[in-house]
């Protein structure tokens, strides 16, 4: 049973080619400049950054690929709430990004926006926030 107050999942398109480049190992810094608005390539340039101690450039990758995420979610019909299923590939680059920031933004004492991005991301599918070590 569903909640019908709640607006459907958003999904967001499949994006072949990028999805492909990064399954085959390509570097996401090249992906990302090949396809700029794939959410996924930042939210791994963010990750790669976090792994390495850099926050500042992690933090500037992971709102990169949040907000591309956002304007795709906007363009499939998103209303700024409701869900966006992890269990949907083409959501997961969006909210690794979204994960990544908020660890970002902890680690350089922006708690406020590590709450707003922690809270996202539950809102948006606690197995997101689980995936992403956010619970």
């Amino acid at each position: 049973m569903t909640n019908l107050l709640e607006p459907d999942p958003t999904r967001l398109p499949e994006r072949v080619d990028a999805q492909a480049a990064m399954d085959a190992g390509t570097d996401p810094s090249d992906v990302a400049a090949e396809h700029p608005d794939f959410s996924e390539a930042w939210a791994a340039l963010a990750e790669r950054a976090l792994e390495a101690g850099e926050f500042v450039p992690a933090y500037a990758f992971a709102r990169t690929g949040y907000h591309r995420g956002l304007d795709q979610l906007r363009r499939a019909g998103w209303k700024g709430f409701g869900p966006v299923p992890w269990d949907h590939r083409p959501n997961q680059g969006f909210l690794r990004a979204l994960a990544a920031l908020a660890k970002a933004a902890q680690r350089l004492g922006e708690t406020e926006e590590y709450e707003r991005c922690r809270k996202f991301i539950a809102d948006s599918d606690p197995a997101a926030a689980a995936a992403t070590g956010l619970q």
